[in-house]
């Protein structure tokens, strides 16, 4: 049986997208580029954390933690500097309907008919339980689902000392939240989550997590048939179009892997990239070798001569936070506050 929609779930999210959207929503680029969004900084407050902000700018926690190496997740501290990742190399076209990129732990749609992208972080498998690669639809959209725990993930998490029931019934403490879209494969879900700190992160029997307020855009705008893909591409080559060339490295996936150095599927992605873009730069290949040796998650330009990440950065304006926290229900499928502006005091 399906069951309507909480309303409360539904107003809650909507003020919080009427005033964030900016952060998901990007007009698809001009002819000779595949990037989109920017990189911002902004300044974090005594109350902030990084994962307040991440989820704010639909970034996932391994996005905010790989932009900001030696910042604590839960104190940031007041006066901090925060990098924003918000800029993005799209997935290889075709772009149409959704496509995951596995190891960037980030989906992107491309609705028919709209010259605009929208990108969110995902929750990928744990180890052992690896997404399927490949493609598929949304076969189904599901209102307030529920589940039947197969027997060999109580298993594993009786081991690990976090036993759950077999069964969870529709409602806010059902891991698969509230709203899912069911793909072709057997028992795979684009779902929200009872535990939304856990996007970005490999939390998943197999699934893809959203945020809840993320899974309520996408519900409202995919279609029952829409096509979905998923890709496994841990080095991601572009262009903004100001003649730099670069590339966005991430982790690979062990369950994926088929032979071949991490170094040469990156040399591999460059050359496959000039290839069709008819285009040939002049490679820093050491900056190639570094961002493969130490992946970092942000667009970096590799053509020689080409500035710096941190001299990119450090010309960054920085920009107060000054939106609300989260507060002791976020890590639940209770509806965040819209974040407001909060008033600055006077100096």
């Amino acid at each position: 049986m399906k069951y309507p929609i909480i309303p409360s779930l539904l107003a809650g999210c909507s003020m919080l997208l009427s005033s964030s959207a900016f952060a998901a929503e990007f007009p698809l680029p001009a002819t000779g580029s595949n990037m989109v969004g920017q990189l911002q900084v902004v300044i974090a407050r005594h109350q902030d954390t990084l994962l307040d902000i991440a989820r704010h700018y639909d970034l996932g926690y391994n996005e905010i933690r790989a932009a900001n190496p030696g910042v604590d997740p839960w104190l940031p501290g007041a006066g901090t500097h925060v990098l924003i990742p918000t800029q993005y190399i799209l997935p290889p076209k075709p772009w149409r309907g959704i496509i995951i990129n596995i190891p960037e732990r980030r989906l992107f749609y491309f609705p028919a008919g709209q010259h605009v992208v929208y990108t969110f972080p995902v929750g990928i498998f744990r180890p052992k339980w690896p997404n399927p690669l490949g493609s598929t639809r949304i076969i189904a959209k599901v209102r307030n689902p529920t589940w039947t725990v197969p027997k060999n993930i109580q298993e594993e998490h009786a081991k690990a000392g976090e036993p759950i029931p077999a069964f969870f019934p529709a409602g806010p403490d059902n891991p698969m939240g509230e709203l899912a879209l069911e793909t072709g494969w057997s028992q795979i879900f684009i779902h929200g989550t009872n535990k939304p700190w856990g996007v970005g992160m490999r939390v998943s029997h197999g699934c893809f997590h959203v945020y809840p307020e993320n899974e309520v855009q996408l519900f409202k705008m995919v279609k029952v048939g829409t096509p979905v893909t998923t890709i496994d591409q841990p080095y991601i080559v572009g262009t903004s179009g100001n003649g730099q060339l670069y590339l966005q490295s991430f982790a690979p996936i062990e369950a994926y892997k088929k032979g071949g150095n991490s170094q040469q599927r990156a040399v591999d992605a460059i050359s496959l990239f000039e290839k069709q873009a008819q285009q040939n730069w002049t490679i820093n290949w050491q900056q190639v070798i570094d961002l493969v040796e130490k992946p970092n998650t942000i667009p970096t330009a590799i053509n020689i001569n080409a500035p710096t990440l941190s001299a990119v950065i450090a010309r960054l304006p920085a920009q107060p936070y000054d939106f609300a926290p989260y507060g002791d229900n976020a890590n639940t499928a209770t509806p965040p506050p819209a974040p407001t502006s909060i008033a600055t005091p006077a100096a």
